[in-house]
């Protein structure tokens, strides 16, 4: 299989449906959206390769099914209303979140100010993908607001994960003695 298939030269991109669209699409930048999102929390776990702490393997194992969840999330953004996708996201996906979500936060201090995204370089890339995935969430609503098509479970889990984001990073900078900055509030 060839990687080009010159199809995209002209601006335009294949839907799943089969449909092209502009790649500037609101849909084309929901679903890329996602796509840098993932690239972004691959990104942070290579941070770990040569890191250990107690709990490593579950973390990564978790996050990699994370990545998973979320390239199919991407999938049904790039699915018009009147096509099914094999894989849809069901609420049980954003209850796992929220059970992660308890699980590292409760071994870590609790907050009582911002902090600022800093410490390993694996939590700076998880609080990189934290924005990237908000920026994803906001896309998603774009796209139902003009096209009114999106699943609400997809919206409702990319506010979930970019929670999850947050709280993995401050679960790396624990395990792994990162600093985390506290934001001043007297510049």
């Amino acid at each position: 299989m060839r990687i080009y298939t010159r199809s995209g030269d002209k601006g335009t991109t294949g839907l799943i449906s089969g449909r092209r669209v502009a790649k500037d699409d609101l849909r084309v930048e929901a679903y890329g959206t996602c796509d840098e999102a993932n690239s972004v929390i691959g990104l942070a776990l290579s941070h770990l390769r040569g890191e250990s702490f107690e709990g490593k393997e579950e973390f990564l194992n978790f996050m990699h099914r994370v990545q998973t969840i979320l390239f199919h999330v991407g999938a049904e953004l790039a699915t018009p209303k009147d096509r099914e996708v094999p894989w849809k996201l069901k609420q049980s996906h954003i209850d796992e979140l929220e059970e992660k979500i308890d699980s590292w936060d409760e071994d870590l201090p609790s907050l009582t100010n911002f902090i600022l995204p800093s410490g390993h370089q694996s939590s700076s890339s998880l609080h990189l993908a934290r924005t990237v995935v908000r920026r994803a969430e906001r896309m998603a609503v774009s796209v139902d607001t003009e096209i009114g098509d999106v699943n609400p479970l997809v919206i409702s889990y990319l506010n979930r994960l970019s929670d999850l984001l947050f709280v993995g990073a401050r679960y790396v900078n624990k395990n792994l003695d990162g600093e985390e900055i506290v934001l001043q509030a007297d510049v």
